[in-house]
């Protein structure tokens, strides 16, 4: 069957406007446009709508997902199969967080006593599931599935005391390293003070440090789009300028 861009937006819940969109950066381009000058789509293009609305659902940038389904040994079957096991484990983290409010509920009505460890449950398995989601199959690749298991394990085992150790460590690493990039020296006091909360704020990851894998982490801020994009949200290069900084402090 086939359908215009009105008739897809309406079975498929999105805007024209962004149908029309999606074909200007190549992310989905109509089988044809017919005699009147209107998009025309078909099967193989409304499969691929669905796609990228999985991909959406899963909070994938459209950039990302153009480069996933462009690529020439992308499978779909596959796809699916993924996106499958990505909803399942979405939605045990739904149950989870459901279950730690209900706990909560009947803590505070007196009915049951609630661990403080049992209080975090639900938002340590959310980080789990986000930092999977954006960076797994890169970390996984890098690191090991056995590296990055025993890393989700910590995690799940922090106590509300290494929860808030680790928020006031993160919030100090991202003020300094804002100060230290105006500086622009990477081998400065301050640099280096911000490579060295980069490895505590690691040490609450992972169950062991080493001074390669950390240079290599920090080589990855740089090769990676979505990592380059975090560090240099607010000043351009500062993904470079922490790689800089962390290649000097493990040196010594």
């Amino acid at each position: 069957m086939e359908y215009t861009v009105q008739k897809l937006g309406l079975l498929a819940g999105v805007s024209t406007r962004t149908l029309r969109y999606y074909d200007e950066i190549g992310l989905l381009t109509p089988a044809r446009i017919n005699s009147s000058g209107y998009r025309i789509y078909g099967e193989q293009e409304v499969n691929r709508l669905q796609q990228i609305l999985f991909y959406r659902e899963l909070g994938l940038s459209l950039e990302r997902i153009r480069d996933i389904i462009n690529d020439p040994g992308f499978d779909s079957t596959s796809a699916l199969k993924e996106h499958r096991e990505s909803l399942l484990n979405k939605r045990q983290q739904l149950d989870l967080l459901i279950e730690t409010v209900e706990k909560s509920i009947a803590a505070h009505e007196r009915r049951i006593t609630m661990t403080d460890q049992e209080k975090f449950e639900g938002f340590k398995e959310k980080l789990i599931e986000d930092n999977e989601k954006s960076y797994g199959k890169e970390i996984r690749e890098k690191y090991g599935d056995d590296a990055v298991n025993r890393s989700n394990d910590k995690l799940k085992k922090m106590t509300a005391q290494e929860h808030e150790e680790l928020t006031h460590v993160t919030g100090r690493l991202y003020e300094t390293l804002g100060e230290a990039y105006k500086t622009g020296d990477p081998a400065g006091e301050l640099a280096q003070k911000a490579a060295d909360l980069h490895k505590q704020w690691l040490c609450f990851y992972w169950d062991s440090y080493s001074k390669e894998a950390h240079g290599n982490l920090a080589q990855m801020y740089v090769d990676d789009e979505r990592f380059r994009k975090h560090y240099d949200k607010d000043q351009p290069g500062t993904a470079e300028f922490l790689r800089d900084a962390i290649r000097i402090y493990i040196s010594k």
